[in-house]
């Protein structure tokens, strides 16, 4: 077996950073949920770092390898798949507009991830395209931002103590940002879904 280079490495490292993630998420109590939320946002902001670093010293220095193509794509699957889980279970004021984005999400990285390897197995083997790249960026821009949208609005009406009791209420039940990070994820899971199966099609054609 070949050694793994260093963008492979931190591939690797990142699946591992989600077992860590997730005993942070599921282990720390209600009532620290604030310290619960931040340290997981540490921790998956390190791990998000890493996918773009894989890739970009991949690219520049031409490790680019089969494993690494292969590889990289689930690794961002554990990892977003794993922090959607721990918000889904969490975050009860978003849960009920989220289970739909979280099924579409789910449906989708199944189907592509069955779709590869069933490529795969033909001995090809697919990057991640420009959709599916902004896809992943999205959704970890929504998870980072249901972790921690929570924790500003806590922290500015601890300072803002007169500020008003709707305006508090609505953003604790209706956080703008992440909302609008979720349409963006919805979007683009589903347009990037529809353009790697129609880019796949040469592939997995019979006739072919």
């Amino acid at each position: 077996m070949k050694k793994l280079n260093l963008p492979n490495k931190l591939t690797v490292a990142r699946l591992f950073m989600v077992p860590v993630f997730l005993l942070v998420m599921f282990f720390i109590p209600g009532r620290f949920w604030m310290i619960r939320n931040i340290v997981g946002a540490v921790i998956f902001l390190g791990a998000s770092i890493t996918d773009a670093v894989d890739g970009h010293m991949a690219r520049k220095y031409g490790l680019i390898t089969d494993f690494g193509k292969f590889l990289d794509p689930l690794a961002d699957k554990a990892l977003v798949i794993s922090a959607m889980t721990m918000i889904f279970y969490h975050f009860g004021n978003i849960r009920p507009y989220f289970l739909w984005v979280f099924v579409i999400v789910l449906l989708r990285e199944f189907a592509v991830t069955g779709l590869r390897l069933l490529i795969n197995g033909k001995g090809v083997v697919l990057a991640a395209g420009m959709l599916g790249k902004i896809k992943t960026v999205l959704q970890m821009v929504f998870i980072m931002t249901a972790l921690l949208e929570p924790v500003l609005y806590e922290i500015v009406f601890m300072i803002w103590k007169t500020a008003p009791a709707g305006l508090v209420s609505f953003l604790a039940s209706y956080p703008p940002l992440t909302f609008l990070t979720m349409a963006g994820t919805l979007l683009f899971t589903v347009w990037s879904c529809i353009s790697y199966f129609k880019g796949t099609g040469q592939y997995i054609d019979p006739e072919k």
